[in-house]
């Protein structure tokens, strides 16, 4: 079945007749951001509170460091970390941010990175393009080089290269469970940058993403209302070419070789579509996993208290436990 799904991918990219480019804007979509997710959220949740960043002491930052360039274009990441726990090899956690494959900025989970940083975490935040830039699977190739440029720099950042967790939100926590089942996989490595380190994740965190894009719980590929995220990521409605949509799924690939997964969900149950056959996959092959699920949350249940704690505690508890720390 994987090699079935990995042929018509193969095919839907190099033969893209009647593909859509209309989204390819060139122009960033800024319609999803802390501010406006929670314009919305406390209508329904009036006792939020957004998490600002914080001003840690022992917690360093270098932004905007170069780990790819395509072209002209430079694709930045952000690193933060303790300078008092510094005495043995950490763990490193790439965070991925949400917005729908379209939108959103890395900056919106510098607080997780500082919060788990202070923790003696050494986090990276990178970008990556969106679909007003680039197609999939183009976003795919830049967390993989992401992910490469990282393991390369393991040594100077001082944390273990066999200690790298991958966590995403939303449409980035998609992806870092689509890290986490196509490690090292040739057809999403891309050819552009870091190519002499392996891409593969020693752990995931998913927040909210969804692990299939037809699976039936899920609702991503409506577009009755307007053109959905994924049709704009993929230049193809789910009606027009779904095994590119299956083909890019997640849960296609989940295997004996997926690392242990961490899910933290919301209170919307379409969110997490395919989870549970995910989990299905890992038990089979002995691949350990937690589910954490918050009564009554919103989908950007991460951005605000009183869900941020708890979150912080769940991925802390869940990386001790898998890295024995």
């Amino acid at each position: 079945m994987r090699f079935i799904l990995i042929f018509v991918l193969v095919l839907s990219l190099n033969h893209s007749y009647g593909q859509s480019y209309t989204g390819v804007t060139g122009i960033r979509d800024s319609s999803y951001s802390t501010k406006n997710a929670y314009k919305y959220d406390v209508k329904t949740h009036p006792s939020i509170k957004i998490v600002t960043e914080f001003k840690f002491s022992s917690v360093k930052e270098i932004r905007n460091i170069s780990y790819c360039e395509i072209g002209k274009r430079k694709l930045n990441l952000d690193v933060f970390y303790n300078t008092e726990k510094a005495n043995s090899k950490r763990t490193a956690i790439i965070i991925i941010h949400g917005g729908g494959w379209r939108t959103g900025i890395r900056e919106q989970h510098y607080p997780m990175a500082q919060k788990l940083a202070s923790l003696g975490y050494v986090c990276f935040t990178p970008e990556y393009r969106l679909s007003t830039e680039a197609l999939f699977p183009a976003a795919v190739y830049d967390i993989k080089a992401a992910i490469r440029w990282v393991r390369e720099n393991a040594a100077a950042y001082n944390f273990d290269a066999n200690r790298i967790a991958v966590l995403g939100f939303s449409a980035g926590g998609e992806m870092a469970a689509f890290m986490g089942t196509t490690g090292n996989m040739p057809l999403f490595e891309g050819t552009s940058c870091n190519l002499n380190a392996k891409s593969h994740a020693n752990a995931v965190v998913d927040i909210d993403g969804t692990l299939s894009f037809v699976h039936p719980d899920g609702r991503e590929g409506d577009d009755s209302k307007g053109i959905s995220a994924g049709t704009y990521w993929f230049g193809y409605s789910k009606a027009e070419n779904p095994k590119l949509w299956e083909a890019a799924s997640p849960l296609s690939y989940v295997s004996a070789q997926t690392p242990p997964t961490l899910f933290i969900n919301s209170a919307v149950p379409w969110m997490h579509a395919g989870r549970e056959d995910y989990i299905k996959v890992l038990d089979k092959n002995g691949i350990y996993s937690e589910v954490k699920e918050f009564e009554g949350a919103p989908h950007s249940f991460c951005l605000y208290e009183p869900w941020f704690s708890p979150t912080i505690q769940y991925i802390d508890n869940f990386l001790t436990k898998v890295f024995n720390k």
